[in-house]
């Protein structure tokens, strides 16, 4: 059992301290934000993720977690301390390290025995040694040692746990081998592959994986975008590409573009830090470009159907950037909805999570519904942004009756074209042929 204190209660933070409680390790989770703490303690988590309210309510009751905003108290009595606050995007697309820098020194000044510091956050090359200077510089007795090592997130939201307690590998970046042993040892009972490389690489790993998988997001819209052109299926083209062992057929599933707090932000990190060590890393500027285009196609795709949308009732089904989560950073709603409003719309929104935390980051002109059918009913068009389960799953029999005009774009291909054809449905989505009703059209599109 170790004592660890994991400074930071966001996804990475939270989800991470609760699984190594659940391994049977003594967490302190704490935050300098207090409102969230006297959340945490009673009970109430400030992030939707299945399973998480379950995991920490089991670890408090059996004494293995627990939450302070005491944070110097929590660093003393500790083993091992990561660093799990947020680096956000800045201005210019580098990461903002003011969090990290302010916990770094803070841990300098109550380091009183040796520790080993963990950066769990993601943060740019070369930020192991910042800690390890800051830290020196705050410290008040130069001989009480520490470590730092990088061990980077690779979690998913929406399947953080599963993700922390079946990873696929654990990397561990340090200099030092007494270090690299304690983190490796933590990470034996989830019987994954450990990977032990120095500070540099650790840290460039995380931005190399998913530079990659935003690559590979990007390639198979742009795909997508042509295979409209040309008549091909890009669902069966994804399958076929997936085929192949050396592409595999994860994250090749077009639609409207990536989101969230990882992708945006850790792509443009990535090509910021190259301009700053002179590599002008053009292949990724252009999967940024292509992805912040891609929300345009789907507005391209309504109004070819509808024209001059103004005063239309368009429904939105979908405002989180992925299913399983409330988080709307860097969501498609976000950029799509506001055109809406922009060009006349009226727009009726639906989300069976993220409504809360979408109020804060929408217009107002939105109105929020608190099912499907109440959100179509009347309306003229609805797009698709989120495939969450109730939304794929539901009854098209039902929603064509309640709409006005039973026209779908659906920017994340959640239906086979022949089903909204026997249904009925006008139906566009992203890299497929476009589906005429017989009530619009005489004939039938091949499929």
């Amino acid at each position: 059992m170790q004592k660890i204190t994991v400074i930071g209660t966001g996804y990475v933070g939270l989800v991470s301290g609760t699984c190594f409680a659940e391994l049977g390790n003594q967490i302190v989770c704490c935050d300098v934000n207090q409102e969230k703490i006297a959340m945490l303690r009673q009970g109430e988590i400030p992030i939707y993720e299945p399973g998480l309210q379950e995991l920490v309510a089991k670890n408090v009751k059996e004494n293995r977690l627990c939450f302070t905003s005491e944070v110097g108290e929590a660093i003393e009595d500790s083993d091992i301390i990561y660093i799990a606050v947020g680096t956000p995007m800045g201005e210019n697309g580098e990461a903002d390290m003011r969090y990290v820098k302010e916990v770094a020194k803070t841990i300098g000044k109550h380091l009183n025995t040796y520790k080993i510091i963990v950066n769990k956050s993601t943060v740019p090359v070369g930020t192991g040694e910042l800690v390890r200077t800051i830290i020196s510089n705050n410290r008040s007795n130069d001989r009480i040692h520490f470590d730092v090592v990088s061990n980077p997130e690779f979690l998913r939201e929406g399947s953080a746990i599963m993700d922390c307690m079946n990873m696929d590998r654990a990397v561990i970046g340090t200099t030092s081998d007494k270090a690299a042993k304690a983190i490796a040892k933590l990470h034996e009972p989830l019987n994954t592959k450990i990977f032990i490389t120095d500070l540099q690489s650790a840290e460039m790993i995380k931005y190399a994986a998913n530079a990659f998988l935003a690559t590979k997001i990007s390639f198979i819209n742009a795909i997508a975008n042509i295979c409209e052109r040309v008549g091909a299926d890009i669902n069966q083209v994804s399958e076929g590409m997936g085929l192949d062992s050396r592409i595999g057929g994860k994250f090749l599933q077009a639609g409207i573009g990536y989101g969230g707090s990882c992708f945006p932000k850790d792509t443009l990190a990535l090509t910021h830090m190259s301009d700053q060590v002179g590599y002008d890393f053009s292949l990724l500027k252009s999967v940024i470009s292509t992805n912040n285009s891609q929300p345009s196609v789907l507005l391209d795709k309504l109004e070819h159907s509808l024209g001059d949308y103004a005063g239309k009732r368009i429904a939105v089904l979908g405002l989180a950037f992925k299913p399983n989560t409330d988080d709307m950073r860097c969501a498609p709603s976000l950029v799509i909805i506001p055109e809406l409003l922009k060009k006349g719309a009226i727009v009726h929104a639906y989300d069976p999570v993220a409504t809360k935390t979408a109020k804060a980051h929408l217009p107002t002109e939105v109105t929020y519904y608190q099912s499907i059918e109440e959100a179509v009913a009347g309306c003229d068009a609805c797009l698709i942004l989120t495939e969450w389960q109730e939304i794929v799953s539901m009854e098209l029999s039902g929603i064509h009756k309640l709409m006005n005009v039973p026209n779908i774009v659906d920017g994340r291909n959640c239906f086979s074209l022949s089903r909204m054809y026997d249904h009925g449905f006008d139906y566009q989505s992203v890299g497929r042929p476009a589906v005429k009703s017989a009530r619009s059209e005489s004939h039938p599109v091949n499929y």
